[in-house]
């Protein structure tokens, strides 16, 4: 079966970095489960997930995102209503830029692999060979 790349993307890539972002949010800029939810439009609970490491696991994002992570979260906390608008920017610099990313278990039925390197390239996620 194929899937779009856009699937992938709200599947796992969208999840894993509103787990990131939530968890910044949270240890670094003492914000509620509360709070961080409405500004990601997810449940607390969700962030509960998010946070213990029991939604978007599978995915691990590069390090390299860090700085722009964090830059992203000042910009959240000054304003709650950029969170759509400030994933897409991420979305769009990972792709621009090629970063991988790890994925560890299966995704979907043929998608990926067990711990496997991905990224972004012509037009597709694939695994860095």
């Amino acid at each position: 079966m194929y899937y779009l790349p856009q699937e992938i993307e709200v599947w796992y890539v969208i999840p894993a970095i509103r787990s990131q972002i939530a968890r910044y949010l949270i240890e670094d800029f003492d914000a509620s489960y509360e709070r961080v939810g409405n500004i990601l439009g997810v449940s607390r609970a969700a962030i509960s997930q998010y946070v213990k490491g029991k939604r978007a696991a599978k995915i691990k994002l590069p390090k390299e995102l860090g700085p722009k992570m964090m830059g992203v979260c000042k910009t959240l906390i000054k304003d709650d209503t950029k969170a759509v608008e400030e994933i897409d920017k991420i979305l769009a610099h990972m792709r621009s830029k090629g970063l991988t990313f790890s994925v560890c278990g299966k995704l979907k039925e043929g998608i990926l692999g067990d711990c496997s390197e991905v990224n972004f390239r012509d037009g597709n996620y694939k695994k860095v060979k």
